[in-house]
């Protein structure tokens, strides 16, 4: 049973009374020992008790917390204890969005990168009514980190079309955002998809060929210049990099990047005009001013994460609608011509989902190695075991000693992993636990390097 409901709003901290009793309680454990007198009936057959931790609120994201049970007695005898695995240790994470916060429904498709300064901003959906995609009434909605995930500032919209062209917020939504920092300028932009008028009928569907806001989805940037504090008016670029046949064009979403020599690039998928859906990438050359789309990478893929692998070569891991694993490939002129990776379809097993996937150069990890960092449900029909993986040979292979195990629960399945520091991995999902999850891995127990 899910003890802790994260659906209900306002009961997102408490556990389910139809599923629980509190029986016993310590306040202030001593010696790593806890000891608890439940005195419960018990009663013939299987017989479950529930122990839950609370941490204080200053308690370091990187604490670890591992337990087990060593001695219980029943009727006043001494029992048997048989703990069937090892004991796994529990992380520390901070609870960024729950349901029924600042009165939304639901929130959603997380986003995330570390500014110039050092600063972490976390982007999403803001979804009012319930957690269904657009169209519905959804805003882009920003938290901003100055301490490494440890706190975050309050809700931020800087995505709203509002009641547009007559219509309600509800036929207005805007969402499936991406964050791109420049590196050269500091500048950050937001990317994300206004789709109107479609009836509240599900916009994946009902987007159609066109270039207008009434005929098709609209692809939307905002950006700030003073690390996130505001952002200008919506920017409309849908006539730059649309193909009028297409019938939807959108973002990864999740991140984008600045590659070595200053070009901006947004993962990107559209669906053609034969209703198919195709993963890409467009960029710009002029610090934002101007985007543009080459050719899709592989067809019948979507929801995609880009990284430079080397100078110049983009690596684009993309949600297969196959089923079972990521698709990858990589381009070295900007996506006019793509190459299969040799990892594609065999390497990341993926229960059809959206994942994240980072670079770290060796001159920017306390390592001193290359990495190329991944994020998904580590699954290959359910969205459960959100796991943060690590390759050190250009993504060929994902050993087993180099992941971490974060949430074995039932979520929605969705990250965006950003470098915290050099020694940190920063990770953001769709929880079993809080609709929004930060939280932190060192890279020392991430990586098991070899001498």
């Amino acid at each position: 049973m899910q003890y802790i409901s994260r659906e209900k709003p306002g009961k997102t901290h408490a556990a389910d009374p139809a599923y629980s009793m509190l029986k016993a309680k310590v306040d202030a454990p001593k010696n790593n020992t806890i000891h608890f007198d439940a005195a419960l009936p018990m009663v013939k057959g299987v017989n479950f008790f529930w122990i839950s931790l609370e941490m204080n609120e200053n308690t370091p994201l990187t604490t670890k917390v591992a337990g087990e049970i060593t001695e219980a007695k029943v009727g006043g005898k001494e029992v048997v204890i048989k703990n069937t695995a090892t004991p796994q240790p529990w992380r520390m994470g901070t609870g960024v969005r729950y349901a029924g916060d600042d009165n939304a429904a639901a929130y959603r498709i997380p986003g995330m990168v570390t500014s110039k300064k050092g600063t972490l901003l976390a982007v999403y959906d803001v979804r009012y009514n319930n957690s269904a995609d657009l169209q519905e009434h959804v805003d882009v909605g920003l938290n901003r980190s100055f301490d490494g995930g440890q706190t975050w500032e309050p809700l931020q919209i800087i995505m709203d079309m509002g009641e547009y062209g007559g219509l309600p917020e509800g036929q207005n939504g805007i969402g499936d955002p991406a964050i791109l920092v420049d590196d050269k300028t500091g500048t950050i932009w937001v990317v994300a998809a206004w789709t109107h008028g479609m009836g509240n009928m599900r916009a994946w569907f009902n987007s159609q060929a066109g270039m207008e806001p009434i005929e098709t989805a609209q692809l939307m940037l905002v950006k700030s210049e003073d690390d996130g504090a505001t952002w200008s008016k919506p920017i409309n670029i849908t006539k730059q990099v649309k193909d009028p046949s297409w019938h939807f064009l959108l973002q990864g979403p999740g991140m984008g990047i600045t590659m070595q020599d200053g070009t901006l690039v947004f993962p990107i998928q559209f669906i053609d005009s034969t209703n198919v859906p195709n993963a890409a990438v467009m960029y710009s050359k002029d610090r934002g001013n101007t985007w543009k789309i080459h050719n899709l990478a592989r067809t019948n893929t979507t929801e995609a994460q880009v990284a430079e692998v080397e100078p110049g070569v983009l690596m684009l891991n993309m949600r297969d609608n196959r089923g079972g694993s990521r698709a990858v490939a990589t381009t070295k002129d900007l996506g006019e011509t793509w190459t299969e990776h040799v990892s594609s379809r065999s390497a990341l097993r993926e229960p059809v989902c959206m994942a994240s996937l980072i670079a770290s150069k060796r001159n920017q990890n306390s390592l001193k190695k290359d990495l190329l960092i991944f994020s998904n449900p580590d699954t290959e029909k359910q969205r459960k075991d959100i796991t943060i993986k690590v390759s050190l040979d250009g993504g060929v292979t994902w050993l087993p000693q180099n992941q971490v195990l974060l949430d074995e629960g039932y979520g929605w399945g969705y990250s965006c992993l950003s470098m915290v520091d050099k020694d940190n991995v920063g990770i953001i999902y769709e929880g079993s636990q809080a609709h929004m999850i930060f939280q932190v891995v060192p890279l020392k127990e991430l990586v098991q390097v070899t001498k």
